[in-house]
């Protein structure tokens, strides 16, 4: 991907918390690098009607879903099967609503991203955290604590790739996952969101294990975070089985507004049109990430796994003896992610979260600011 002069918007979540301070913000999972030109147009052609009604999904868009899946994914997927949604959180909370009942369990692995943890609670229901498990090849499953906590469950959480681990879930691992939820009788929610982010091999959606597996899975998914689209808010759930459909889409109804027009457009634009711009994005991803993990690695009481799938990096600070590695950063000048968000108590925090969907250079700033502070403390 090509450098560009990186300059950021006034409306920008990520850019405006550190705004008038000496902070490279490296937090919240967007990145920096525009939109490819094809969305870009899309957008501009749309915004040229000057006519911005309610909007629905229509046939060519569908066209272009059901298309990217089986070009990308070798999924054959129904379009009555599309449930679509302003967004993956919304998707969260609606599934934990859907399945179950008041009190039921829902099961999901931390370190995870935080609405994980909140949309069990926020349905009345209740949370069964299992920690994943780190070994000299990185973060991965405890499959017997899996099992026995699994028992309590009625809907288990899956990320997949994983956030804020950086995992891309081995074959192997998922079928040992579908065993599970099929053992326990569980619908599997997988958040696939990070899936057109796979920076070693190709994505595997949990759904296309087997027929009885899609039978049991909303598969969520969305363009947002591929082609840096987040905050148009469009996404959509894969629902094969046509009772779990209707039971999300009853838990959905007047609570979580339609996707709006633009965010349509750009969906269509980028599944259609963005296959050279995300070839080239993950050639840098795949760079960053390899600075990124030689920095950490080389540094005084800082470790890291490396990066399989996204663009973040979860770092392990533990060694250094700081309470809050998140403040002691951004005293240094930059802003990461607070580990203790993701997780229930304070099991993560002594981690944070890096965003290195950056320009190089700008990466490049934030880790000798990063390496200066370790060497110094």
């Amino acid at each position: 991907m090509a450098e560009f002069v990186f300059k950021p918007t006034p409306d920008s979540t990520r850019w405006g918390k550190y705004a008038g301070r000496d902070v490279i913000p490296l937090w919240v999972a967007d990145m920096d690098f525009p939109a490819p030109p094809a969305v870009v147009e899309a957008l501009q052609q749309r915004v040229s009607s000057g006519l911005f009604g309610y909007g629905q999904p229509g046939p060519s868009l569908v066209e272009a879903v059901v298309t990217y899946c089986a070009r990308e994914y070798q999924w054959a997927i129904d379009p009555d099967w599309l449930v679509w949604l302003p967004g993956l959180v919304s998707g969260l909370h609606v599934a934990c609503r859907a399945v179950g009942q008041p009190g039921d369990g829902v099961f999901t692995a931390t370190p995870i991203y935080p609405p994980f943890l909140s949309a069990p609670l926020d349905a009345g229901r209740r949370l069964l955290a299992m920690p994943l498990v780190r070994d000299e090849t990185g973060w991965g499953w405890d499959f017997a604590a899996t099992d026995a906590l699994m028992k309590a469950a009625r809907l288990f959480l899956l990320c997949h790739p994983h956030n804020p681990a950086g995992r891309a879930w081995r074959e192997d691992e998922l079928w040992q996952l579908a065993a599970l939820a099929e053992k326990h009788d569980l619908v599997v929610c997988s958040d696939e969101i990070h899936c057109d982010l796979t920076l070693t091999g190709r994505h595997r959606p949990f759904a296309t294990l087997s027929p009885e597996i899609a039978a049991r899975t909303i598969t969520l998914m969305a363009p947002s975070k591929a082609f840096n689209i987040a905050g148009l808010g469009a996404a959509f759930a894969i629902i094969p089985d046509q009772k779990l459909r209707r039971a999300f889409r009853a838990a959905a109804h007047g609570i979580v507004p339609h996707v709006n027009v633009l965010g349509l457009a750009a969906c269509e634009a980028a599944y259609r049109h963005g296959a050279t711009w995300r070839a080239s994005l993950l050639d840098t991803l795949r760079g960053n990430a390899a600075r990124v993990e030689q920095v950490i690695n080389g540094l005084p009481g800082l470790s890291m796994t490396r990066v399989e799938a996204t663009f973040l990096a979860w770092i392990d600070c533990r060694e250094m003896g700081i309470e809050c590695p998140a403040a002691f950063f951004e005293k240094a000048g930059v802003g990461l992610s607070d580990g203790v968000d993701f997780g229930p108590g304070s099991a993560y925090a002594r981690f944070v979260r890096l965003n290195f969907g950056t320009p190089r250079a700008l990466l490049d700033a934030a880790l000798a600011r990063i390496e200066l502070a370790c060497k110094a403390a």
